[in-house]
């Protein structure tokens, strides 16, 4: 991998660290290239059943390193393709990924960094942590998916969020919906990685096309997110995962889910 993004495999549970927490994590292009092959080989790896995404340091990801983004303005070439060959395949990563994502948010989470958060299924927070849609103080709107994600999250409170760019601390950002739950900021690591447990130890087919039918009814109709919801249906019918859990249930027993 690289140094910049550490990967830590216990069990079923993935933990991909942003690691250069002397920039608040800030993403440089060797950075967006590790983390979207660590994203890449987790989400193809069946032993793995949930990820854990968090940042070294006190900060979570302060988004676009602007030292490196500076320096390719200056040298006259578009730093913004950064956006389609780097962010946009790492959020369809994070969102199409067929197992659980968790955001440990420990400290900022910034612009792209903030949207890395937004893109995952769940995020714990440290007291500690906070929200900033830092676009527009660089002239720029928004990428890395959270014109679509914050929209979902939050409602009608994305266009402030972004047109005023002003800083969220974590428990107003828990009360918007951006955060699943806070925590005290020792207890962040032990609180992301037990709920990560919790899920692999679940009916991850099951999340799998949760998260599919999600995604899908949030383009879609009502007929069609039916149809989408009825064909989920009859594929999770066939896994051992819901014959396992209709027997259990029957004889009032606990489950065990093998994720498929």
């Amino acid at each position: 991998m690289t140094d910049s993004v550490l990967c830590d495999l216990d069990g079923a549970v993935a933990t991909i660290t942003l690691n250069r927490p002397e920039a608040r994590n800030a993403l440089t292009a060797e950075m967006k290239d590790g983390l979207l092959r660590a994203l890449r080989d987790y989400a193809a790896d069946a032993t793995v059943r949930a990820v854990v995404l968090t940042g070294a340091g006190p900060a979570f990801c302060a988004g676009q390193d602007l030292r490196e983004h500076a320096g390719l303005v200056e040298s006259g070439a578009d730093p913004t393709g950064t956006v389609r060959l780097h962010y946009n395949p790492i959020i369809t990563t994070i969102t199409g990924m067929p197992k659980p994502v968790i955001a440990a948010v420990g400290g900022v989470a910034a612009g792209a960094g903030a949207a890395l958060a937004f893109a995952c299924d769940l995020r714990v927070a440290a007291r500690r942590a906070s929200v900033l849609m830092a676009f527009a103080r660089v002239g720029l709107g928004a990428d890395s998916g959270a014109s679509w994600t914050l929209q979902r999250l939050v409602g009608g409170r994305a266009a402030e969020l972004l047109l005023l760019a002003e800083p969220l601390a974590a428990d107003q950002a828990l009360s918007y919906g951006l955060f699943s739950s806070v925590v005290p900021d020792d207890e962040l690591a032990p609180a992301a990685h037990a709920l990560a447990a919790r899920l692999a130890a679940g009916p991850t087919a099951a999340y799998a096309a949760i998260k599919q039918g999600l995604a899908f009814a949030a383009t879609h109709g009502l007929a069609d997110s039916l149809e989408m919801e009825a064909r989920l249906q009859a594929e999770l019918g066939r896994t051992q995962d819901h014959r396992a859990a209709t027997q259990a249930f029957v004889r009032k027993e606990q489950p065990t889910y093998l994720g498929r």
